[in-house]
């Protein structure tokens, strides 16, 4: 995946996590058996799940990413994965990530679609 600087990639369900010269993914997610939660998944491993509202668990550890690249990626797929449950299309998905990226200070990060240019305004 080409990324340009500090951007997410995003790609249906999947999106990579660009920073400081290295992409990281793909980040991804798939239903659990229940239907009730969502697995999350790193280069198809799972490291893991939100199972409500209230209720998110991930660890990316293991991987030994940067910091910046776990929260940047935790962030992106809770905001995503709550944007498919309530409903939203990509446009607001996107504007409630950009929003949340700088409230945690991350706005130095772009968002784009694969087939699309960065985006990193509201």
């Amino acid at each position: 995946m080409k990324a340009v600087g500090d951007e997410i990639v995003l790609e249906k369900t999947a999106f990579w996590v660009a920073s400081r010269g290295r992409c990281f993914g793909p980040f991804d997610y798939e239903w659990s058996a229940d239907l009730h939660g969502l697995e999350l998944t790193y280069q198809g491993e799972k490291f893991g799940e939100i199972c409500s509202d209230e209720e998110l668990f991930a660890d990316l550890a293991p991987y030994r990413l940067p910091m910046s690249v776990c929260r940047v990626a935790v962030i992106t797929a809770g905001t995503l994965a709550a944007g498919i449950v309530d409903g939203q299309c990509m446009d607001e998905r996107i504007s409630r990530l950009l929003n949340l990226l700088e409230q945690f200070g991350y706005s130095r990060f772009r968002v784009r679609c694969s087939d699309q240019s960065p985006r990193n305004q509201r």
